[in-house]
């Protein structure tokens, strides 16, 4: 099986100049989750508030429940706080079990995806082999993803599949079995179960299905699918240069808020040196952009060219 290409941190840094991108931080990774549940508890807060604002919230929310997604791989990665323990706990509790996911099943997983990055053992290698597709692909891929039906089979007919002992090898069987949608079932049900109770408590039950549940279904499938687009699809030469393993999106404020929290568009610096925290990619990013090799990387102004490129193929 042969590995992904790697770099050395020493071929690009100095020790001093390297120090500080892989420095943990005891309250960084906790203050991310804090935000994160502030922005959905504050948009749930406004959509019951002004029900008319209910798409806008179900956008930040569903963009946030992505956020839970890439804190919980900040997670995989030991990188939320120093204590493996408390990393580990806040990942699993605060961010993987409320949509649906397993910190301990995830971890391999993913390091495995480190491991063979574009290689034919990758485990995501077919999130991004299939692209570039037609615009009518891509457009009916989006319409499943907001219209629910990516939700019902990775969340009801994939888990029923597998009870049964079936599977399958399309995308949407993927995305179940590498524990992007989850399957802790029992916690998940639990977790959200009990989200329910507290809105009900707080008579606003109806926000449970309308401001947690519909986000899930609807907003957060067509954020994850554009994150897996953008990290990997249609970049040449990933297979074989360690600088071109990923790609790098250029994210706006308005694209940060609702599809790239947590600087989750810096995946080509996060392919090269998988341990540095995520609020340090920014600063790696430009580091390693003003070395010759870093000219090397591809990088994209944005999700729109991202989306152009991979809907490039004549239909």
């Amino acid at each position: 099986m042969p590995a992904a290409p790697r770099v050395s941190p020493s071929a690009v840094f100095t020790p001093d100049a390297w120090a500080p991108f892989q420095a943990r931080s005891w309250w960084k990774g906790p203050l991310l989750v804090l935000h994160c549940w502030g922005v959905i508890a504050a948009a749930v807060a406004i959509g019951v508030w002004q029900p008319i604002l209910i798409p806008l919230c179900v956008m930040v929310i569903g963009a946030r429940q992505l956020g839970l997604a890439i804190l919980m791989h900040e997670a995989a990665h030991g990188a939320l706080v120093p204590n493996l323990k408390l990393n580990d706990f806040l990942g699993q509790w605060l961010c993987a079990v409320p949509i649906g996911a397993s910190l301990t099943a995830y971890r391999p997983y993913h390091l495995a995806h480190h491991r063979f990055a574009q290689q034919p053992e990758d485990p995501d290698l077919m999130l991004a082999a299939p692209f570039p597709v037609s615009r009518a692909s891509l457009r009916r891929k989006m319409i499943r993803d907001l219209t629910a039906q990516t939700f019902f089979k990775q969340r009801v007919l994939l888990p029923l599949a597998a009870l049964r002992g079936r599977s399958g090898a399309n995308e949407d069987a993927h995305a179940y079995d590498a524990i992007v949608t989850g399957r802790s079932v029992a916690a998940f049900l639990i977790w959200n179960a009990g989200l329910l109770v507290v809105l009900s408590l707080l008579g606003v039950w109806w926000a449970f299905f309308a401001l947690w549940l519909l986000p899930m279904a609807t907003w957060f499938p067509l954020v994850t699918r554009l994150r897996n687009i953008a990290e990997h699809a249609c970049v040449e030469g990933s297979a074989d240069d360690p600088f071109r393993a990923a790609r790098t999106t250029r994210a706006r404020w308005c694209e940060r808020a609702f599809i790239a929290p947590y600087w989750v568009n810096f995946h080509a610096e996060h392919h090269l040196f998988m341990h540095v925290p995520c609020w340090n990619l920014p600063r790696l990013h430009r580091a390693v952009r003003a070395t010759e090799p870093g000219q090397r990387m591809e990088v994209a102004n944005g999700y729109v060219e991202v989306l152009r490129q991979a809907a490039s193929r004549p239909a």
